[in-house]
C-alpha cells in the first residue's frame, strides 16, 4: 500500500502496527482506524496495557516462561508433576501443548533453537538454565524434547541430549505424529496431544 495517508499521526500508528508479525499494511490500517474510531478510554486502556506488559512481565526463575511473578503459575502449581520437564522452543509451544490437555508436567522454555544461519548460538538460549535445573533438582526423572521437527530443532535436541545423557534422567521426545519440518504451534491439538502421550525414547542418528 504505497500511498501517503492524509494524517501523519495515523500513518505513524500504521507503520508501528505493521511491524508486528503477520500484520501487513492493510491490516495495520484497519486496526489503526478502529482504534481511532473508539472513545478515548479505549486508546488509553490499550496504551496502558501495553506499557504495563513491557514494564512488569517477568521470566519465571525456574522455567523461564513469561510470568507476572518471579515463579510462574505452572511451576508454582503443586498439582503438576514436577518430575517431568517438557523442553520447548518458546511460549507459543507451551500454549500449544497446554491446549491439548494431555500433559500435566512442567516446562523449560529455551527461547529459541540453535540456528547459526540466523546468528543464534548456544549461549543465546536458556540451555545452561536447563542443565543447572536437572543437576540441582533431584526430583526430575524425565525430560521430554518437544522441539520443532526442523533441522534447527533436531540440532538443538541432539546438543541437549549430549549434555543431559549422563545426568541420570530419562530422555524422551514427542512421537512422530508431528511431521518433519512442522512447527508445534501450527500442529492440531489431537496430533500434538497424541505425540506427547505416545512419546518415545530419544535416539541419536
Amino acid at each position: 500500500m504505497d500511498i501517503e495517508f492524509p494524517s501523519k499521526l495515523v500513518q505513524k500508528v500504521i507503520d508501528e502496527l505493521s511491524r508486528l508479525p503477520g500484520i501487513g499494511q492493510r491490516t495495520a490500517m484497519r486496526l489503526a482506524l478502529y482504534i481511532l474510531s473508539q472513545d478515548d478510554n479505549y486508546a488509553a486502556s490499550l496504551s496502558e496495557a501495553v506499557k504495563n506488559m513491557k514494564d512488569n512481565v517477568k521470566h519465571c526463575e525456574i522455567c523461564h516462561n513469561i510470568s507476572d511473578n518471579d515463579i510462574c503459575s505452572t511451576c508454582a502449581n503443586p498439582k503438576r508433576d514436577h518430575s517431568i520437564v517438557c523442553v520447548v522452543e518458546d511460549v507459543r509451544d507451551f500454549i500449544a501443548i497446554e491446549e491439548t490437555g494431555q500433559y500435566n508436567g512442567v516446562y523449560h522454555i529455551l527461547d529459541g533453537v540453535i540456528s547459526p544461519i540466523n546468528g543464534i548460538g548456544i549461549d543465546d538460549l536458556n540451555i545452561a538454565g536447563l542443565i543447572d535445573r536437572v543437576e540441582n533438582d533431584k526430583n526430575i526423572r524425565e525430560i521430554i524434547f518437544a522441539l520443532p521437527t526442523t533441522v534447527e530443532g533436531e540440532t538443538t535436541a541432539l546438543y541437549l541430549y549430549k549434555k543431559l545423557s549422563d545426568k541420570g534422567v530419562e530422555i524422551n521426545t514427542i512421537a512422530r505424529g508431528v511431521a518433519f519440518g512442522d512447527e508445534l504451534e501450527y500442529t492440531d491439538q489431537i496430533t500434538l496431544g497424541r505425540s506427547i502421550v505416545n512419546r518415545v525414547a530419544y535416539q541419536t542418528r
